[in-house]
């Protein structure tokens, strides 16, 4: 992180804390690790408060999009198969999870089962929560242990904020019922699979959240038909 100040040249460019954690759709906290990680570039005003370099904020989401072997999970413009009408956006499936295992799997289990749904991988919690704020998902699969935010943590997030009302969730996870007790307030009513059952489980319950996923019901049902 570089304590130089920047130059009036460049006072354009840089932005507050709240602003950049309102842009990313993330906590002012989340933003603030960010920035203690090296995630972001940022400075200390004469006043002390912090300022963070826009470029800084570009390069990060720039880097989120970026591909690797997932990356056509992970780009939803890159989603061909996901049928387009006038009027209407495809229905949208974000996926946290940091198993690149569990990744490939339930990305294997998309292609094949739900070909006209946008698939889009956050590996963290907070490329998840960028990620949602900025994709609005129709549904989000979230596993809990995760690096950067836990999985508790951030659907407590998203279960408390307007933007993400007509989200559904869906828990996967390898925690069996016993270690899952100290979540059950936060867990109470979303729907959860464990990772020994996804390839069996998770399709009925994706179909489920999907058509009650608001008014993109209509959708689901002419691209289950069109699959059928």
């Amino acid at each position: 992180m570089s304590a130089v100040m920047p130059s009036k040249n460049a006072k354009d460019g840089v932005c507050t804390t709240l602003e950049v954690a309102r842009q990313l759709g993330l906590a002012v906290r989340s933003v603030q690790l960010m920035v203690d990680r090296g995630e972001l570039e940022a400075w200390k005003t004469t006043g002390g408060h912090r300022r963070i370099s826009r470029a800084s904020v570009q390069r990060w989401l720039t880097q989120r999009r970026a591909g690797d072997p997932l990356a056509q999970a992970k780009r939803p413009e890159a989603a061909a198969s996901a049928p387009r009408r006038s009027g209407e956006r495809p229905l949208r499936v974000l996926l946290i999870e940091d198993s690149r295992h569990d990744q490939n799997l339930i990305t294997l289990l998309m292609r094949q089962q739900f070909a006209h749904v946008e698939l889009s991988v956050a590996d963290d919690g907070i490329a998840g929560l960028a990620m949602a704020g900025q994709l609005q998902p129709d549904v989000l699969l979230v596993d809990i242990p995760l690096p950067g935010i836990d999985g508790t943590t951030l659907i407590g997030s998203l279960r408390s904020h307007p933007t993400f009302a007509c989200s559904q969730l869906i828990v996967i996870t390898s925690l069996d019922e016993p270690a899952l007790e100290p979540y059950a307030l936060v867990l109470g009513g979303v729907p959860r699979v464990n990772k020994a059952r996804l390839v069996a489980e998770l399709p009925a319950l994706l179909t489920a959240a999907l058509r009650a996923a608001g008014g993109n019901a209509a959708a689901f049902s002419r691209g289950l038909d069109a699959g059928s």
